[in-house]
């Protein structure tokens, strides 16, 4: 029998993101609010629909404004971080989305699609994601980028899908997206480390986009559904 994939089993999704991320509720908040300012906010439409792809605390959806805003998420705990104007679907990003189809104006992910089971899996939810956009919407996805990071993806146990930006763009070109922007180095590879740089570090590391080739692990892929 085929064991259960962590993105489908809501308790241990409760008990590994507890481990993983216990005692940085304060400063991931604050990471988020300054990735929101400057690097994410040209992307984010102003009044627009948008929903949280794999929203863990909602350290993105609930800092950002909206005419409507989403979170969609396995772990049942998700429901206890979100501000309370924010749509909680808990479910399988797999399964139908209970949005109206050509209604959101972005879709956002972070670290998300290396954690569903295969490709499969991803292609079903991209598909969910195309069907949800409006015409024109964007599908903008951080991740870990496994060609810069051959050895070290492999260290959290719930990756189970690798991904460049390329095979990424592949998968969901597809699914009928196109691509807009794609840095295939973006942001370091994790705050689950126990490392936390000082705020203003970050804000200059977004700022001077040539350090980015240095030290990005994360892709940063722009899709957009065509008009």
């Amino acid at each position: 029998m085929t064991p259960t994939p962590l993105t489908e089993n809501p308790a241990e999704l409760s008990k590994i993101y507890q481990t993983r991320f216990s005692g940085q509720t304060e400063y991931r908040m604050d990471v988020w609010r300054i990735l929101i300012r400057h690097l994410l906010i040209r992307w984010i439409p102003k009044d627009g629909e948008i929903l949280d792809l794999g929203a863990g605390h909602g350290e993105f959806i609930n800092q950002v404004k909206g005419k409507a805003l989403s979170a969609m998420d396995m772990n049942p705990d998700t429901a206890r971080f979100l501000n309370p104007q924010v749509r909680f679907l808990q479910q399988s990003c797999c399964e139908p989305w209970p949005v109206v189809s050509n209604t959101l104006d972005l879709i956002f992910t972070s670290n998300f699609f290396e954690h569903l089971p295969d490709k499969n899996s991803l292609k079903q939810t991209l598909q969910q994601a195309y069907q949800a956009l409006k015409p024109g919407g964007r599908l903008v996805a951080l991740g870990p980028n496994v060609r810069l990071l051959p050895g070290a993806y492999w260290d959290f146990w719930d990756h189970y899908l690798p991904l460049t930006d390329l095979s990424l763009v592949e998968g969901a070109s597809l699914c009928g997206f196109t691509p807009e922007q794609v840095f295939p180095a973006s942001l370091p590879y994790s705050m689950s480390t126990g490392f936390q740089p000082p705020l203003w570090t970050i804000r200059i590391y977004l700022a001077l986009p040539f350090l980015w080739r240095f030290f990005g692990k994360q892709f940063l892929v722009i899709l957009r559904k065509p008009q």
